[in-house]
């Protein structure tokens, strides 16, 4: 593999670690959700359910992560291994929500339409 390819997959990948976060926030910040409907309402909700749990799953992670190799840090591999791992918790958990959920964006969901009066 090129090393201008490592490179390049890991700026890549530097530039987009928090790329769910940003989304997130601007999705809040952005959105007058008193004036929303119930569907954009619901998929605010169910965003916010599938970052929650990204976030779980990459504490869950953290717990198995902890046996790695000491000074293995500085292996360009296991910082595309880290791209490719974040991406498919963010699937998972995209997934995850849009199948079953735990119940979590549907609870919001009513509780926002109470508060906003909808």
């Amino acid at each position: 593999m090129d090393i201008g390819n490592i490179t390049s997959m890991y700026t890549d990948y530097l530039s987009k670690q928090n790329t769910s976060t940003d989304k997130l926030n601007n999705t809040i910040q952005n959105t007058d959700y008193s004036k929303a409907g119930d569907e954009e309402l619901l998929e605010a909700c169910k965003q916010f359910e599938a970052y929650f749990l990204e976030q779980v799953f990459k504490e869950m992670q953290k717990t198995v992560d902890c046996f790695k190799e000491e000074g293995s840090e500085s292996d360009p591999n296991n910082t595309l291994v880290d791209f490719f791992k974040d991406n498919t918790v963010q699937e998972l958990a995209a997934t995850s929500t849009e199948i079953q959920g735990l119940g979590l964006a549907q609870t919001l969901f009513e509780q926002m339409k109470r508060n906003y009066n909808l």
